[in-house]
C-alpha cells in the first residue's frame, strides 16, 4: 500500500510540473513559438515607429535672401525699400506674407529675418546666406535672378555657369551650417510679360527709360527684328537661369523649388509697382507669398 501511494503521489507531482514548464513555456518563447519572436498581440499594441518626413509643413522660423523683390522695393513708395510687405516675412496684412501664414503674425515678428538687399545678383548670395544661417532658420526663401539679366545689355548678362556656381555656393553655405534647414526657392519671374504688359503704359514707358532692366525694357516699343533677338535673348537666359534653379534644388532632398509657378503666373498691372512698373505691388506681392504658402505646405513637391 505504501509502495502504491509513492507511485500515486510522484504521478500527482510530474503532472503538476508538467502544467508549470507548460504554462512557464508561453512567456518564455512568446505564445509557444521560437525563441526571440514576439506574441502577435504585442507586435499590434505596439506598431513600429514610423520615420519623421524629411520635409515638414510647418517650419518654426523664416530667413529670406535675395534681391529687391523680397525687399518690397517701390511697393509702398518711389525708390524706396518696403519690407513690411515682403512676400517673404512682411508684417502687411494685404500681403499675408509667407511667414505670416506659417507663424501667425506674432511669430512671424519674433521669428523671421530678411536679408535681401536691392540690386542684388545671384552672386550676392553666398554672403547673405553666411549672414542669415547666423539666426539658425528652419526655413529659408531664395528669390534672386532678375538682376543677372537686367543688365545694361543682354552680352552683360551673367554667364549660366557663373548663376550655377554661385547658387550651389550658396547653398553649400548653408548645408555646412544647418544641415537640415530647408529652402524654398522661386523661380525667376518672367521679363517678357512684364515688358509686354507694362509697355501699354505711357507713364511705365517714361519710368524704363531711366534704366530700368534695358536689356528687355530699353526703346519699348521698338518692334524691329534686332530689338526681337534681344529680347528673346533675354527671355531664354532666364529660362535657362529657372532651370539651374530647379537641377541644383532637386540635389537637395530638404529644397523645393516652385516648378516655375513664379515665371508661369500670368501677371497683370495690377500686380506692378505704379511707380516704376516693374517691381511687384502690394497685390503683387501677395501673389508670391501665395505661390511661396503652397508650394512649402505641399504635401509632396
Amino acid at each position: 500500500m505504501r509502495k502504491r501511494r509513492q507511485r500515486h503521489t510522484r504521478a500527482g507531482l510530474a503532472v503538476v510540473a508538467a502544467a508549470v514548464l507548460a504554462t512557464a513555456g508561453c512567456d518564455a518563447f512568446g505564445g509557444g513559438g521560437p525563441a526571440g519572436q514576439k506574441d502577435s498581440r504585442d507586435s499590434a499594441s505596439h506598431p513600429p515607429a514610423r520615420p519623421a518626413p524629411v520635409w515638414d509643413r510647418s517650419p518654426d522660423s523664416v530667413a529670406a535672401v535675395g534681391d529687391s523683390i523680397t525687399r518690397g522695393f517701390d511697393a509702398c513708395d518711389v525708390l524706396s525699400d518696403c519690407p513690411q510687405v515682403s512676400w517673404a516675412t512682411g508684417s502687411d496684412a494685404q500681403v499675408d506674407s509667407l511667414a505670416v501664414r506659417l507663424l501667425g503674425a506674432a511669430g512671424a515678428a519674433r521669428r523671421s529675418w530678411n536679408y535681401a538687399q536691392t540690386g542684388a545678383r545671384m552672386s550676392d548670395l553666398p554672403g547673405q546666406m553666411a549672414r542669415a544661417v547666423k539666426r539658425r532658420p528652419a526655413l529659408v526663401t531664395v528669390m534672386a535672378g532678375a538682376n543677372d539679366a537686367c543688365r545694361s545689355s543682354a552680352s552683360a548678362m551673367t554667364p549660366v555657369a557663373d548663376f550655377r556656381a554661385d547658387f550651389e555656393k550658396a547653398l553649400g553655405t548653408l548645408r555646412r551650417a544647418l544641415p537640415k534647414s530647408q529652402v524654398y526657392v522661386a523661380s525667376v519671374p518672367n521679363l517678357k510679360r512684364l515688358w509686354a504688359q507694362g509697355r501699354t503704359n505711357p507713364l511705365g514707358k517714361q519710368v524704363w527709360k531711366l534704366g530700368i532692366c534695358p536689356s528687355m525694357l530699353a526703346d519699348a516699343d521698338d518692334l524691329t527684328s534686332a530689338a526681337v533677338v534681344r529680347r528673346d535673348t533675354v527671355q531664354q537666359r532666364v529660362e535657362a537661369y529657372n532651370e539651374v534653379l530647379k537641377e541644383v534644388c532637386a540635389k537637395d532632398r530638404r529644397c523645393r523649388f516652385d516648378g516655375d509657378a513664379v515665371f508661369d503666373y500670368r501677371f497683370g498691372t495690377e500686380q506692378l509697382s505704379q511707380w516704376d512698373w516693374f517691381h511687384p505691388s502690394r497685390n503683387g506681392q501677395a501673389r508670391l507669398a501665395e505661390i511661396a504658402y503652397r508650394t512649402v505646405t505641399a504635401p509632396r513637391p
